[in-house]
C-alpha cells in the first residue's frame, strides 16, 4: 500500500497495519516483506543507531515491496523530519510531543518541506505562500506526506486538545512503555490509569477525524487497541515478529518429533 492509499484508508475509517523496523538491515529482506502483507513500516532511529544512508536504503527497499515507509525521528524538531523526508520517508513518526510549538513546527516542515524561516512561519501561522504557483507545487510534493504525532506523557495527554488544534496532522502515536512510565504504573498496560488515558486520547482524537497508533507487543494487547478503537495499527517488530514465528515453528517440530517418538515406540517389540 502507498501513502495515498494509506491515507484514503484512514480517512475511510479503515484500517491499517503495519510494524517496527528496529533491526533489518540491507536488501536482502526485500522479498520477504513484498510477502508480509503490511501497509506500513516505522524505521525506528529514536531508540536505533541508523545513519542517513540506511535510512534512504530502508526506505527503498519498504517502497519496492509495496509497503509505505515512515521514519520515527529521535526527537520533535524539524530538521529531523526534514532529514528524514529527504532519505526518501513518505512520513514522520514524532516522538514525545509536549507543546503547540513543537507540533507546529515539524508539522510546518512536513508539509511544506524545503520552505523554511520566515517563509515557513508565515505558511503556517498565517496561510501564507510565496505565490499560488509555490501552494501548488509543494501541496503536490507533499501529497503523501504522513505526520504522526507522538502523545507519550501525562503533559502531552494534558495538552492534546491543543494540540489536536494543530492543522495537518495524520495521526496520533501512544508509546505505552513511556505513558504508563510517565503515569507512574511503568508497563501496568491493565491498569485502568493507563487503559483511561488510551480511551481518552482515542475519543478526542477520533472526534477530530484522527486516527490513533499504539505499538503493543502482543496479539492481545493489540487486540485491545483495535477493540478501543485505534486503527493506525502498529504491532510488534521485524525482531520481535522474527523469533515469536522461530518459536512457533521450533516448537511445533518439537512437539511432532515427540509424538513420533512416542508412536515409534509403541510398535517396539519386546524379545
Amino acid at each position: 500500500m502507498d501513502a495515498v492509499q494509506l491515507k484514503e484508508t484512514l480517512n475511510g475509517g479503515g484500517h491499517v497495519f503495519g510494524c517496527m523496523i528496529s533491526s533489518m538491515q540491507g536488501i536482502r529482506f526485500q522479498g520477504a516483506l513484498a510477502g508480509s502483507t503490511l501497509d506500513f513500516a516505522i524505521i525506528d532511529t529514536e531508540h536505533g543507531s541508523r545513519d542517513r544512508t540506511e535510512n534512504q536504503l530502508l526506505c527503498m527497499v519498504l517502497r519496492q515491496a509495496g509497503i509505505t515507509p515512515i521514519i520515527r525521528v529521535p526527537i520533535p524538531k524539524s530538521e529531523w523530519v526534514a532529514m528524514a523526508l529527504d532519505a526518501g520517508a513518505a512520513g514522520v513518526l514524532v516522538p514525545y510531543c509536549e507543546t503547540v510549538e513543537e507540533v507546529q513546527a515539524v508539522v510546518a516542515t512536513a508539509k511544506w518541506h524545503p520552505l523554511k524561516g520566515e517563509y515557513l512561519i508565515r505558511a503556517v501561522t498565517e496561510g501564507v505562500l510565496p505565490s499560488d504557483t509555490s501552494k501548488e507545487y509543494l501541496e503536490n510534493r507533499h501529497r503523501e506526506s504522513i505526520v504522526i504525532i507522538g502523545i507519550e506523557s501525562v503533559p502531552g495527554h494534558q495538552n492534546l486538545d491543543n494540540i489536536l488544534d494543530v492543522d495537518g496532522i495524520d495521526g496520533i502515536f501512544i508509546g505505552p512503555n513511556d505513558m504508563s512510565t510517565s503515569l507512574g504504573i511503568p508497563d501496568d498496560y491493565t491498569n485502568e490509569k493507563y487503559t483511561d488515558v488510551l480511551k481518552d486520547i482515542i475519543a478526542k482524537s477520533s472526534a477530530r477525524g484522527v486516527p490513533v497508533m499504539i505499538h503493543q507487543q502482543t496479539i492481545d494487547t493489540s487486540a485491545t487497541a483495535i477493540k478501543l478503537g485505534a486503527r493506525f495499527i502498529m504491532h510488534s517488530s521485524d525482531a520481535r515478529l522474527m523469533q515469536t514465528a522461530m518459536q512457533d515453528h521450533m516448537n511445533q517440530l518439537r512437539e511432532i518429533a515427540g509424538a513420533t517418538k512416542a508412536a515409534a515406540g509403541d510398535h517396539v517389540e519386546t524379545v
